[in-house]
């Protein structure tokens, strides 16, 4: 189509940022879709055109400038360390990547509208949350490392970016964790262990947005006729009990500071990363608020919370028995009488999730 939206992604690098590419190609709207990222994407782009360029470098400006941008869809933004090779890099990436790209939409008038996916990580996990958290709330206690001080200081530099160009439609699209079959994040590396850890004494309360659902909103948001910021999740919460008795995997229950060392060991084996957010998240949980999502953006995603996890479960392996084959082998290596290993949950031991576990450790984040 001629005379169509020019669409710019970043991060296209990584499964969703090409995908969300990909899926905005197929808009009636959108005439060109650019990739930006260090690195090509191992997938097929399809029909998105593919620019190699950092966003922390100026040059950005030269290519939303050289192929007459309209619209940027920033999905640059990482969650673990491990994806760029340490904590410095990282941090460059997610919060100078964003000044830089920023400044370069600032300075194109053609720049009309920015899309920006974030995360409600922003808001934390404590036991002092509420029930739900709505886009106006601040955190009870701000972050002060990590992932979780990137994104709020990236929200930061967008709505300075809102007040100095307000004739660009912004949206903020907070999203809860993604899930779904084709995924690999920390938090779906966490639920295909074969044994899942568990915080002694707490049941969190979870929200998921499935992958289908994200690239739904961020099409949609790209043609909406309003901006702002968005919560955006699945209807509904489960506990972190029933999401694993659904995938009818065991649990270890470990106290907070033994699930923290254990997260350690994971990163260094490269088996799954955790940040001390996922931690929190995992002990307490999350709710947003999503009335907002349906009623001012006008958008509905397609699965709800419990629908998403059991999409993403549905192709899991079971793992019975793994958990006690594993567990044995560790206590034939113990002194005569000695046992170190906690006592594993195996799946169907406890109630049948449909109560209210908020009393555990007021885990209602």
């Amino acid at each position: 189509m001629s005379g169509g939206k020019v669409v710019l992604v970043t991060g296209v690098s990584r499964d969703l940022g090409r995908r969300t590419a990909r899926a905005l190609v197929d808009r009636d709207d959108v005439d060109r879709v650019i990739g930006v990222d260090v690195v090509p994407p191992r997938g097929d782009l399809g029909d998105v055109s593919f620019v190699r360029a950092d966003i922390r470098t100026p040059v950005i400006a030269k290519v939303i400038a050289k192929e007459d941008v309209d619209t940027v869809v920033h999905m640059s933004v990482i969650a673990t360390p491990g994806d760029t090779g340490g904590r410095t890099t990282m941090k460059e990436l997610n919060v100078i990547g964003s000044m830089q790209l920023l400044a370069a939409c600032q300075k194109a008038p053609r720049v009309e509208r920015l899309v920006v996916k974030s995360t409600t990580t922003v808001y934390g996990s404590s036991p002092r949350d509420p029930a739900m958290f709505t886009e106006d709330m601040e955190p009870r206690r701000a972050p002060r490392a990590g992932y979780a001080k990137d994104v709020a200081e990236i929200e930061a530099y967008v709505r300075g970016f809102a007040r100095r160009r307000d004739d660009c439609r912004v949206t903020l699209l907070r999203c809860a964790n993604v899930i779904g079959p084709h995924v690999s994040s920390p938090i779906t590396s966490y639920f295909r262990m074969p044994v899942v850890p568990t915080v002694l004494g707490h049941d969190a309360r979870l929200q998921f947005l499935h992958e289908e659902d994200l690239f739904a909103v961020l099409s949609h948001a790209v043609g909406a006729d309003v901006g702002g910021t968005f919560n955006v999740a699945g209807d509904g919460i489960m506990m972190l009990s029933q999401a694993v008795r659904r995938m009818r995997r065991p649990t270890v229950a470990m106290p907070g500071v033994a699930v923290g060392g254990l997260s350690s060991l994971l990163r260094q084996a490269r088996f799954a990363d955790f940040s001390p957010e996922q931690l929190g998240f995992l002990t307490y949980g999350r709710g947003v608020d999503t009335t907002a999502m349906r009623e001012l953006l006008g958008f509905t995603p397609r699965f709800d919370t419990e629908q998403a996890f059991d999409d993403f479960v549905s192709d899991l392996p079971r793992t019975g028995g793994y958990a006690e084959r594993a567990i044995g082998a560790v206590e034939d290596r113990l002194p005569s009488g000695r046992t170190a290993v906690p006592a594993v949950a195996a799946p169907g031991d406890r109630d049948d999730g449909d109560s209210d576990h908020r009393g555990q450790g007021e885990s209602h984040g």
